[in-house]
């Protein structure tokens, strides 16, 4: 099917009436933040929402945010499938919105298999295993290649008060049947999300066919945080975070990750509590960087206590993990940042009987356990449970030494300040052996970051 002809259809599809009807609000707490959540019901009957952050009704919209119009698609966007690339735009998307802290994500069902069903698309699938590619396959089955209209996203975006967008996708006919609709496209862009081995024949048959623009050039540190490890990075710093970080990007199943700074002799803190140690900015942006990796950030109530810390990514591209706060006795009140910061989730662990401070945001789950299920084993599979698999212990010196001794640590990154504190928070404490040959070790890599030195314990070999 030619370019024009293919436009052709897809307008006259676009005259399907939508008649959009907004029918609740919500909020919706992600690992991206929390979103304003809209669902709207077309005359159809047709289910669509809208993920929002920064757009408020009573707002006047000066300024084009940016929007994604994301089409339906069940295999990529709740099995994670690598056939597409939908799930891994989707997820793209809103965290583009969330660094952004304004834009709108509208998700809009009945899309799936852009327009013919999940079955057709499913039966698309079985002649492309045959090789045929994307658009014969949908020709081959009767279908059109493209069955979609967008008068439904169209009239979402007016309901929210947005007539000019700046567009995430990489489909010009996007574009094209928005304008169309009356939604300025001020700019469009695609995502950086990294293509597969599994989807590169489809990708490649969207930009061949379907006039989908190339993707844009995802440096090493945007495929690590899309969970793909760079074959051939560019040399330094893509080198570098690839060989440092490729592990924990690319890991399939449970990965714990230690990580822990202290003085030469041990300590974390003074005798006082006073944790103001010069932190050096390479081991700030390492700590960055292995949180934008991590799906959840463990931290004991002393190191909030003491730190007052938000556990957020900052000053490096990726988004904030789910913070897990271990307090069994609620000790830590409602204020604090870890609780209260941008919104990300958040699991308060306590215990059954313990005192849960009032007055804490809907991003909070407060998650009961008996004393005695206290243990890091029990955290770590509440965590698996909830599909939190790349855990970080970042605090403090007590957690993460009893993570350490249980044995649940595949790695740990001891790093080092050249100071000497004398006496105060240790960091670092297990029980050890009477025999040093039978003392704790494993391989190591160092890595300096100014005047800290960073060893690295792998303990998953």
């Amino acid at each position: 099917m030619s370019s024009q002809s293919s436009r052709a259809a897809q307008l006259a599809a676009s005259t399907v009436p939508a008649s959009v009807e907004r029918v609740v609000e919500t909020v919706l707490p992600t690992r991206h933040g929390t979103f304003r959540m809209i669902g709207y019901r077309d005359s159809g009957g047709t289910e669509h929402v809208a993920l929002a952050q920064g757009i408020e009704d009573a707002t006047p919209i000066d300024e084009p945010p940016l929007v994604r119009v994301h089409s339906e698609c069940l295999t990529g966007d709740a099995f994670g499938s690598w056939r597409c690339d939908c799930g891994e735009q989707l997820d793209a998307a809103l965290a583009a919105v969330a660094r952004e802290r304004r834009g709108v994500v509208v998700y809009v069902r009945g899309h799936e298999g852009r327009g013919i069903g999940l079955l057709a698309k499913l039966k698309a699938y079985a002649l492309q295993d045959e090789g045929i590619d994307t658009v014969d396959a949908n020709t081959a089955l009767g279908l059109p290649v493209d069955a979609r209209h967008y008068d439904q996203a169209a009239e979402i975006l007016q309901d929210l008060g947005i007539r000019a967008v700046r567009l995430l996708s990489g489909n010009p006919a996007k574009e094209e049947a928005l304008e169309d609709l009356g939604i300025a496209v001020v700019e469009r862009h695609g995502l950086a999300v990294s293509e597969r081995s599994e989807n590169a024949g489809y990708l490649a048959t969207k930009r061949a066919r379907m006039r989908h623009d190339a993707p844009p050039v995802a440096d090493a540190w945007e495929s690590l945080l899309d969970g793909v490890v760079p074959v051939a990075p560019s040399q330094g710093e893509g080198e570098e975070l690839a060989h440092r970080y490729g592990y924990l990007a690319g890991a399939d199943g449970q990965l714990v990750v230690g990580q822990l700074r202290q003085s030469l002799d041990g300590f974390i803190a003074s005798r006082s509590g006073d944790a103001g140690l010069h932190e050096d900015s390479g081991s700030h942006n390492h700590l960055q960087r292995l949180r934008a990796l991590s799906d959840a950030v463990v931290v004991g109530a002393s190191t909030v206590l003491i730190e007052d810390c938000s556990l957020a990514v900052e000053d490096v591209a990726g988004t904030s993990p789910v913070r897990v706060v271990l307090d069994a006795g609620a000790k830590v009140g409602a204020q604090a940042r870890v609780f209260t910061d941008d919104g990300v989730p958040t699991l308060l662990v306590t215990a059954l009987d313990a005192s849960v401070p009032e007055g804490l945001p809907a991003s909070v789950e407060v998650v009961r356990l008996p004393a005695e299920e206290f243990a890091p084993r029990r955290v770590l599979d509440l965590l698996q449970a909830r599909g939190l698999r790349k855990v970080l212990v970042e605090g403090g010196g007590k957690t993460v030494s009893r993570f350490l001794e249980a044995g649940l640590l595949d790695r740990l990154y001891l790093t080092t300040a050249p100071v000497l504190i004398g006496d105060g928070v240790p960091g670092i404490r297990f029980s050890g052996s009477d025999i040093l040959a039978e003392a704790r070790t494993a391989p190591v890599r160092r890595f300096v970051f100014g005047q800290d030195i960073c060893t690295e314990f792998n303990f998953g070999t």
